[in-house]
């Protein structure tokens, strides 16, 4: 029942009331009336006429009458004002209703919103636990953030500069069953042919030279991402550097250079990095060099590579990647059998300017042009070609022999000495792509005319003309690798490679070597003493080369290198492996080298060595 109702009720059972008790009111005094009445008639009364007693009879009616009128007019009058009152009281009720009916209503409304801001304060006091529960787990894990980044940064931070550190710590060996007197990277062209005497000694090198130190440098401005590397290792030598007690080996620039990227994707490189004919896992992208993962330094045959000063534009444009590369030149492994001297390419270093005094460095007339196109379709490996040309240049002395020919001086003379250049070049290929998940294949290809500096057997670009120019030496190299990955922990590798250089010969009309085949491995040369091992040759006081470091060399064997060969199995088994605490890896692996010769005069001689190499490194994350 609402409140409403209850207060209409009870302003009818007050009418009510005061109806019912102005009508008892009204009957109770009639009642007296009458028996006032009946006492008077009892009296006895005088003895009057029948026309008195009509009129008295009359007037009491009268009277009577009058009397009932004015008790009703009274009891008219007194109902009327008590119905008046219970009229004002019912208003007055029903005003009371009205108001407690809106306070009832304005209550229920007070007691829906509050309700309400109960529930809305309920909810924001849950959302106030979830809010204050999360804040609670993101002020944990931001100290987790910070004390991760004050004990373990990613980078370090110098104004608007990240810089990434760059190390392993390396200890490795070799044993070889033929000696060269090397560390362990191996100069390839010179293994012994039987008739050395070292080709009969084992040789066992432990080092911790590969050992590596280096950093990273970024930058953003927004328009332009800066970065700077640095990478040095311990594999130079000085003139104190020896293996007797400190081995004092020096320090060594790989690399170092900077770059300067645009937001599309255009790029340019200066300093000393990998030649661009290196190649790559992505685009032609700094530090994603593919090396063979051998241990030995000079990595493998058939791999083609240069590290030096150069300067290098690229542009990506979706899956590919076009650049363009000067390098700084030089001439390696000219070999001139039977030739004048009536030329030279260049001289030894001067210590004024900065050059290895014991060295040998060539006048270069321009740098290696190197261009490079490459293709990364998603999942499918990575694509490469590209060309090089390269510029030799020496001064030669037409005059410098006295030939016998009429006409000719009859002394050496600098008469018609003239500088000539000669160009050289070729191109080269690289595929890498995965054979299953547990497999990768790759292959390179280079050839061309004087690319013999890019091998890593380092065999000859140039012979010489018998007047004295230059003719570049053409070459070959190639490399397969399968690297597969039983496990995550596991990688095992495969290489087989090649490096070919041409005989190149000329028949002399000029001096001394008139009549003779002169250049690269003429076929009339000597190689029948290549078997026969020789004593040592030389005396002295324990300097270098002198007794008792002079093993013998063979007599009567020119053995110009035809083709170098190497197989090589190996694995590298990561042990630890943890982005905050780095890696701790151990390698092994095997290598056949095969060496032969052009023929000659006895022959055409081979030379072998199987080489065991083994190494541990801690990489820093």
């Amino acid at each position: 029942m609402t409140k409403q109702l209850q207060a209409t009720m009870a302003a009818i059972l007050v009418i009510s009331s005061i109806s019912l008790q102005a009508q008892t009111s009204t009957a109770t005094a009639m009642t007296k009336k009458k028996a006032v009445a009946k006492k008077v008639v009892q009296k006895k009364a005088p003895v009057e006429t029948a026309t008195e007693r009509q009129i008295r009879e009359l007037r009491e009616q009268m009277a009577s009458q009058q009397s009932q009128i004015d008790a009703l007019k009274q009891a008219n009058a007194d109902q009327a004002a008590k119905l008046t009152a219970a009229q004002q009281a019912a208003q007055n009720a029903e005003s009371a209703a009205s108001s407690a009916s809106a306070k009832a209503d304005g209550l229920s409304s007070s007691v829906s919103s509050n309700a309400d801001s109960v529930t809305a304060l309920s909810s924001s006091v849950t959302d106030l636990k979830s809010s204050t529960a999360g804040m609670a787990q993101t002020i944990s894990d931001a100290k987790k953030e910070i004390a991760d980044s004050l004990e373990s940064p990613l980078a370090i931070h110098y104004k608007g500069v990240s810089i990434t550190p760059v190390a392993f710590f390396a200890f490795e060996g070799v044993n070889r069953t033929r000696s060269i007197n090397s560390d362990i990277n191996t100069p390839f062209n010179t293994t012994p042919y039987p008739g050395a005497a070292q080709a009969h000694t084992t040789e066992l090198n432990f080092s911790g030279r590969q050992s590596r130190v280096g950093a990273l440098f970024q930058a953003n401005t927004g328009s332009l991402r800066l970065a700077g590397y640095v990478e040095a290792d311990f594999l130079g030598t000085g003139v104190t550097s020896n293996n007797n007690q400190s081995n004092s080996y020096v320090l060594r620039q790989r690399q170092i250079w900077g770059q300067a990227t645009t937001k599309s994707g255009f790029s340019v490189t200066g300093g000393q990095m990998w030649s661009l004919v290196t190649e790559t896992k992505t685009g032609v992208d700094n530090r994603t060099e593919v090396l063979p993962a051998t241990i030995d330094p000079q990595y493998h045959v058939g791999f083609s590579w240069t590290r030096n000063a150069a300067i290098r534009f690229s542009q990506k444009a979706g899956i590919f990647t076009g650049a363009l590369a000067l390098e700084n030149g030089q001439t390696v492994g000219l070999t001139n059998t039977n030739g004048n001297t009536n030329y030279f390419i260049g001289g030894a270093g001067t210590n004024a300017g900065l050059y290895n005094l014991t060295t040998n460095y060539t006048n270069n007339v321009a740098p290696d042009l190197v261009v490079k196109v490459t293709a990364d379709p998603k999942g499918m490996g990575h694509y490469e070609i590209g060309g090089i040309a390269r510029w030799f240049r020496d001064r030669y002395y037409p005059n410098a022999t006295y030939n016998g020919v009429t006409g000719a001086p009859a002394t050496p003379s600098v008469a018609g000495a003239s500088n000539n250049t000669k160009v050289g070049g070729g191109f080269f290929a690289n595929a890498r792509f995965p054979v299953t998940h547990f497999a990768d294949f790759g292959l390179h290809l280079m050839g061309g005319t004087g690319v013999g500096r890019y091998g890593t057997s380092q065999l000859a670009d140039v012979t010489v003309h018998p007047d004295g120019t230059l003719e570049p030496i053409k070459n070959w190299q190639g490399l397969i690798s399968l690297d597969t990955h039983p496990t995550k922990k596991l990688d095992v590798f495969f290489y087989a490679g090649t490096e070919y250089a041409q005989r190149t010969t000329y028949l002399s009309t000029v001096g001394a070597s008139t009549g003779k085949l002169v250049g690269y491995a003429p076929v009339t040369s000597s190689n029948a003493g290549c078997g026969i091992e020789t004593l040592p040759t030389s005396t002295g006081n324990g300097l270098a080369g002198a007794n008792p470091y002079n093993p013998g060399t063979p007599a009567n064997c020119l053995g110009a290198t035809r083709v170098v060969q190497e197989g090589t199995i190996g694995f590298t088994y990561r042990a630890y492996n943890s982005p905050k605490y780095g890696r701790l890896q151990y390698q092994g692996a095997y290598s056949y080298l095969d060496r032969v010769a052009w023929t000659g005069v006895g022959g055409a001689p081979k030379a072998t060595n199987g080489m065991v190499f083994w190494g541990m490194r801690y990489y820093i994350p």
